[in-house]
This record gives structure tokens, C-alpha cells and sequence, in this order.
């Protein structure tokens, strides 16, 4: 009985120890305090991707953009949020299909995305990749990437690469509800930890995987769980307020860059449009949508604070707002006058 207290006891010690060394890994309440610049920056990076975004559904709805086409709007305090943690051309995003916002959060130029929507020579994979396939270099987005949950796995290998060679980078890779019940998911999140990997792995969690609700599909409903038999410590976020996104991100990117291993981030968050533009969404009611529109807004929530501080007045507002629209403007004008990359193009970059 002796040897049994004592082994429990030690037990409780091992885990107590656990608990104080990690991280936050339940729901995180607090919320990050931001200056009047940031909310202005993020209000203004939020709004761009909500109208590129609904241009590119114009677009498609013209039959100028082909093939697959997923919108990010509702889920824009995510990457923005994250971007706010980050060093901008060091730390690495790499994504899912639902691409373009984390492009333009990377700062990616609107009218070469646009372009690439269309099949355009300017497109940052001139023309040939499409909606599913940008990368920039320069930018460090390695994608993009059609196969589900593929840029997980991908990801892994980006921070693998960055600590084999010393670099102080953190890889940021992104994926959805549905991509997080694949078996390369969790091949990577063991080797991440086994080799202390510095990289993020983002969940975004919109609550449907294409049309199934996740409580249909899934287990363990807790995301920031599914990393637990590893060791990998996670939270739950609340992915409509870039505050918590921020707050989050930084506990996160601390955390990989001090060289402790894998982090993830559960984003709790939602899409208006369908999985898709050729999806209707028609397993959830209009109400739902509704709803979340009226009390979760990402920008709405961003737009009120500036009001309720005084940091700025519904015209500073409108002005920005028109000064967006031009942009988008002025890339869905490029995208559709640009030509078509040249027949020579289908066979460059091509690996033999």
C-alpha cells in the first residue's frame, strides 16, 4: 500500500510538472490590447480579403474564373490576426485550398492573385495553378494545396528544414476541421514533437468539413486536443476576434521560437459562403448564417471599437473602405485584360 501511495504520488508530481511547463491548453479568454494603428491595420487587412473575396465570387459567377474556387469570408481574423505575431518575410504560411486570404494577409499583391483566379500571365504561378496553387517566395507562402490535409505534412517538413539549418523561423500551417481527421495529420504531429519542430498548426474549425457538421464527423469535437498523445499543447480560440487571434499567435509563436516544438491553435470560426461556389449550402439554415453575421463579425466587432474610441468616424471608415474597393477594383480590371500565358508555358516548370 506503501509503494502504491508513493507511485501515485509521484505520478501527481510528474503531471503537476507538465501542467506549470506548458502553455495555456484550454480556452483562452484573454484578449490582446491593441493600438489604435493595429485595429486600423487589421480593420483595413480584414476588409480586403471580404471584398476580394466577393469579387472573386463575381467573377466566377461570370464564368472569368474557372475550376474551384472556396471563399474565405466570416474566417478573416484568423490569418490576419496571425500575421499580427509574425516576422513578415521569415515566418512561413503555408495552407489549404481556402487560400486567398492568407495570400493577401501576407501581403501578396492583390492583382496578381486576381490574375491567377483567371488563368492570367501576371498570376503568380503564371496562369497554370489557379485558385488552389499561388506561392510566393519572396512572401514565404509556400501554398496552396488541393490535396486535403497535404500542406500539413508539407508544413512539418518546412520546420524541419529551419531547425536542421539553424533559422530562427517559425512555419505557420493551416488547415481545416475536416483535413484534421487525416492520418498524415498525426504521422506529422509525432515527428514534429519528437524532433521539437517550430510549427503552428492552425485549425481552423468553420464547423463544417465541405457539408458535414463537424459533431457528425468528428470524435473529439475539441481540436486543440487531437494533439494530446503527443504532447502538443493547444488552445481554443475564439477565430471572429482578431484580439484573441493575436493573443493566441504570439503565446504560440513564443512557445516554437524558444525552440519547445510543435503549438496548436484551434480558431473557432465560421464561413458565410458554402464550402465551395458551387456549394449551396443548404445543410444549415439562413438564420444561423444570419446570426453569426449580426454577433461574431470579424470586421463589424474591429469597425465598433474604432467608433466606441474615438480612433475613428463613420467617414474615416467609408474612406478606407472606398480606398479597398479600388484596389480590388483595379486587379479584377488587370486579371481580365491580362493575357493568357502563352502556349510555350505548358512546358516550364515541369520536373523530369
Amino acid at each position: 500500500m506503501a509503494e502504491r501511495a508513493t507511485a501515485q504520488k509521484r505520478g501527481r508530481t510528474r503531471s503537476s510538472a507538465a501542467t506549470t511547463s506548458s502553455p495555456k491548453k484550454n480556452s483562452a479568454p484573454d484578449l490582446a490590447t491593441l493600438s489604435r494603428d493595429e485595429e486600423l491595420k487589421a480593420y483595413r487587412d480584414m476588409l480586403l480579403i471580404r471584398r476580394f473575396e466577393e469579387k472573386a465570387g463575381q467573377l466566377y459567377g461570370m464564368g472569368l474564373i474557372g475550376g474551384f474556387c472556396h471563399l474565405y469570408i466570416g474566417q478573416e481574423a484568423v490569418v490576419v490576426g496571425m500575421q499580427m505575431c509574425v516576422k513578415d518575410g521569415v515566418d512561413q504560411v503555408i495552407t489549404g485550398y481556402r487560400d486567398h486570404g492568407h495570400m493577401l494577409a501576407t501581403g501578396m499583391d492583390p492583382k496578381g492573385v486576381m490574375a491567377e483566379l483567371t488563368g492570367r500571365a501576371g498570376g503568380y504561378s503564371k496562369g497554370k495553378g489557379g485558385s488552389m496553387h499561388m506561392f510566393s517566395r519572396e512572401k514565404q507562402f509556400f501554398g496552396g494545396h488541393g490535396i486535403v490535409g497535404a500542406q500539413v505534412s508539407l508544413g512539418t517538413g518546412l520546420a524541419f528544414a529551419n531547425k536542421y539549418r539553424g533559422q530562427d523561423t517559425v512555419t505557420l500551417a493551416y488547415f481545416g476541421d475536416g483535413a484534421a481527421n487525416q492520418g498524415q495529420v498525426y504521422e506529422s504531429f509525432n515527428m514534429a514533437e519528437l524532433w521539437k519542430l517550430p510549427v503552428i498548426y492552425i485549425i481552423e474549425n468553420n464547423k463544417y468539413a465541405m457539408g458535414t457538421a463537424v459533431n457528425r464527423a468528428s470524435a473529439q469535437t475539441d481540436f486543440s486536443k487531437r494533439g494530446l498523445s503527443f504532447a502538443i499543447p493547444g488552445e481554443q480560440v475564439d477565430g471572429m476576434d482578431v484580439r484573441a487571434v493575436k493573443a493566441a499567435g504570439e503565446r504560440a509563436v513564443k512557445w516554437c521560437r524558444e525552440g519547445n516544438g510543435p503549438y496548436i491553435l484551434e480558431m473557432q470560426t465560421y464561413r458565410y459562403r458554402g464550402h465551395s461556389m458551387s456549394d449551396p449550402a443548404k445543410y444549415r439554415s439562413k438564420d444561423e448564417v444570419q446570426k453569426m453575421r449580426t454577433d461574431h463579425d470579424p470586421i463589424e466587432q474591429v469597425r465598433l471599437r474604432l467608433i466606441e474610441n474615438e480612433w475613428a468616424g463613420e467617414d474615416d471608415l467609408k474612406a478606407i473602405d472606398k480606398d479597398v474597393r479600388a484596389i480590388v477594383a483595379e486587379s479584377a480590371d488587370f486579371a481580365t485584360v491580362d493575357p493568357e500565358p502563352d502556349v510555350a508555358e505548358l512546358w516550364t516548370d515541369i520536373l523530369k
